[in-house]
């Protein structure tokens, strides 16, 4: 496994995070492919015997269930000063008012509730999940920094959001003396790179670590076309995602077949590879509901793809409707 730092900070994270979205009960989830606890320990397990150290969850996994499948699993199985574990918070985590957003009363409440369920004194990675259209950014950069002053998180990051609104936000730390900003979990793929545009660059120029999502297009450049699984089957976000744009992913998906089999690897590999080349990808987050899945992502990391073969992947790429944003 690779080290690297996370952005412009003395933090070594591996060059893969798990993301644990998948891990919890599929009765409190919109999900229903997500895997119990009894089959997410061996995944979690094998990403530490592989390297790993680098694990994202949310409160608002699984009703916090996924928290509490890794708090004890990483308990269990790893000592807490070598992992760095990343939680994030914005959804809906009950009914009534105050029940999501980023205001102070409910950042303050989820960080203490992300941290009974994870088990731990703090993350060492506390994101902001959506842009909070209803609160200032005064206040919620003022309570993330309270938190990292308090020694409940170590750093903040951010996901999914206009570049304006993230420069913005890092802006109003700065101008008070406040935490900023470290890392952007973005969405980002072969067959969605509407991130290149404004995020990537700001993100290199400033320094800021990228842990990209969906990394593989929720497993559509994995597999023939015509191919299906019960996760593509129930999956409404995933479709939500793509679905519009079948034609031209289509061509992208070829290619990608036409690369790995020019390798003699899977084509999760070859997707992986190309994103872990695109500066400043630090760890492009993976998500496992087989242990063949993390051996894959490992592997992707001795794969040099050549500047011909990453322009051949890109080529057929058409704009996409942005997605993952939460807009107004």
């Amino acid at each position: 496994m690779e080290y690297v730092k996370l952005g412009n900070t003395g933090l070594d994270v591996s060059r893969l995070c798990l993301g644990c979205m998948s891990f919890g009960d599929a009765k409190r989830w919109i999900h229903k492919w997500i895997l119990d606890e009894e089959n997410s320990r061996p995944i979690i397990k094998q990403a530490l015997e592989l390297g790993i150290n680098f694990f994202d969850t949310a409160n608002s996994y699984s009703g916090g269930t996924s928290e509490e499948i890794v708090g004890r699993a990483l308990k269990d199985y790893a000592n807490r000063y070598e992992v760095v574990i990343a939680t994030k918070v914005f959804f809906p985590m009950h009914d009534g008012p105050n029940n999501s957003g980023l205001s102070r009363k409910a950042i303050m409440s989820e960080i203490d509730n992300s941290l009974r369920r994870l088990g731990t004194d703090y993350v060492d990675l506390y994101m902001i999940h959506r842009w909070d259209y209803n609160t200032p950014i005064e206040e919620t950069m003022e309570a993330l920094h309270d938190i990292v002053k308090s020694g409940k998180a170590r750093y903040i990051g951010a996901s999914s959001m206009m570049a304006w609104q993230f420069l913005k936000a890092n802006h109003v730390a700065e101008k008070n003396g406040w935490t900023k900003f470290v890392s952007m979990q973005n969405h980002y793929n072969l067959l969605y790179r509407e991130e290149e545009r404004e995020m990537m660059p700001l993100c290199k120029e400033e320094k800021i670590g990228v842990i990209p999502y969906s990394p593989l297009a929720s497993g559509r450049l994995t597999r023939d076309w015509a191919e299906t699984t019960f996760r593509s089957e129930t999956d409404q976000v995933q479709k939500a995602k793509y679905d519009s744009t079948v034609d031209a992913d289509r061509l992208v998906v070829e290619r990608v077949a036409a690369i790995a089999e020019k390798h003699g690897v899977p084509r999760a590999q070859i997707a992986l590879a190309w994103l872990l080349q695109k500066k400043p990808v630090t760890a492009p987050i993976i998500g496992a509901t087989k242990t063949s899945h993390l051996e894959n992502a490992a592997a992707a990391l001795s794969i040099n793809l050549t500047p011909e073969e990453e322009d051949f992947l890109e080529v057929p790429y058409v704009p996409h409707p942005i997605s993952g944003f939460g807009l107004k």
